[in-house]
């Protein structure tokens, strides 16, 4: 499971980043779900026809007392209560889903390489950036991989209008 590997590197990755953000007065919150919302790992991102198409692996992400009872169910020999870093991936369909970009598609980023030195990426809380930004960041190979993170993404009519990237505790 490339996903579980990926998001302990992730994991490991952000924990200065992490420390630095909440010492910054803000403190971690959860991405409201809704109905209209897909959850999962960017497969790949294409220009299509003038307009970008996300390609990716939806899972279920679940936090807190309902990742600790899905971490029960699924890891009742592990040992532990609740799964180590408050979250639970569940990704029991290996089919991946196409769903296109809206042109004025809001993008919010925890953490992103913004100066071209992945040294000095720290984590910003929910900051817009540009979808031409979001497309360059997650195709770049710049040590942090941006498709290691899940991402929310809000679908109306059959396209994504927002995209969060979940931060990994």
């Amino acid at each position: 499971m490339r996903k579980w590997v990926a998001g302990a590197i992730v994991a490991a990755a952000c924990l200065t980043t992490a420390a630095f953000a909440l010492a910054g007065g803000r403190e971690y919150m959860p991405v409201r779900q809704t109905p209209d919302m897909k959850t999962g790992f960017i497969e790949r991102v294409a220009a299509e026809d003038g307009r970008y198409v996300l390609t990716i692996d939806e899972i279920k992400w679940y936090e807190g007392e309902e990742a600790a009872k899905i971490f029960r169910e699924r890891e009742s020999d592990s040992g532990l209560d609740a799964p180590p870093d408050g979250y639970y991936i569940v990704n029991d369909d290996s089919a991946l889903t196409e769903l296109p970009i809206a042109a004025d598609a809001q993008v919010v980023m925890q953490i992103y390489d913004k100066t071209g030195d992945i040294t000095e990426a720290e984590t910003a809380w929910d900051e817009p950036v540009s979808l031409e930004t979001f497309v360059q960041q997650i195709k770049a190979d710049n040590g942090l991989h941006l498709d290691d993170f899940p991402y929310h993404l809000a679908v109306k009519d059959g396209q994504i209008v927002k995209i969060v990237q979940q931060f990994i505790p």
